[in-house]
């Protein structure tokens, strides 16, 4: 009796996890497909950064390197004389707005990590090739655009509030880019994603 008990327990056990991992299914596919994304890359992503890592040099990116052109070029055009230098002792770039230097753009203000943060959950949240693939390429633009804005809009504010260096850059202005993204997953999920197809039906 002791054994036939252990092994019906043993079964509605099974039958429970097996049950559990059926109802949860999606959650678990979502974030296979995520952390694989994500991951995968990344590593192409820390690849390519290897390439300006020199223990003798300080090389920046050359996608850290159009963020910095591509935002003198909007100062330039507002009127404002911006000039960029490579930083001696470190691998970013000074922005000096009006003669005053007020930034450096580093690696992490390309926002790459964002868009592969923003790349991976849309993939995640499957939908038909076509549309995601194009969704991604249009997000990423956004995201682009959008962050050269904000660097711009921060070069500014910093030239003239100085004082407020740490709540502009740490979270007014990543609050709106990660406001942004947030933005786009909403649009993908309730619109283009299957899972915004399932709901309709």
């Amino acid at each position: 009796m002791f054994v036939n008990n252990l092994k019906l327990h043993k079964f509605v056990k099974n039958y429970q996890l097996k049950s559990y991992f059926i109802q949860f299914r999606p959650f678990f596919v979502f974030l296979l497909k995520f952390f694989l994304v994500y991951a995968g890359l990344t590593v192409l992503y820390k690849l390519y950064l290897n390439q300006f890592e020199d223990s003798l040099v300080y090389k920046v990116d050359g996608l850290t390197q159009m963020v910095a052109n591509q935002t003198q070029k909007i100062l330039q055009w507002l009127n404002f004389d911006c000039q960029l230098q490579l930083h001696a002792a470190e691998s970013s770039v000074k922005v000096i707005l009006e003669g005053v230097y007020v930034s450096r753009v580093v690696e992490g203000c390309n926002a790459v990590s964002v868009m592969i943060l923003f790349a991976a959950f849309v993939v995640a949240f499957s939908g038909k090739l076509k549309q995601t693939l194009l969704f991604i390429v249009t997000g990423v633009l956004i995201i682009h655009v959008l962050n050269i804005l904000r660097i711009v809009l921060l070069n500014i504010a910093l030239l003239y509030y100085p004082a407020y260096q740490e709540i502009l850059h740490g979270v007014v202005f990543p609050a709106f880019i990660y406001g942004v993204v947030f933005g786009l997953w909403v649009i993908w999920v309730n619109k283009y994603s299957f899972y915004a197809t399932d709901t309709e039906k």
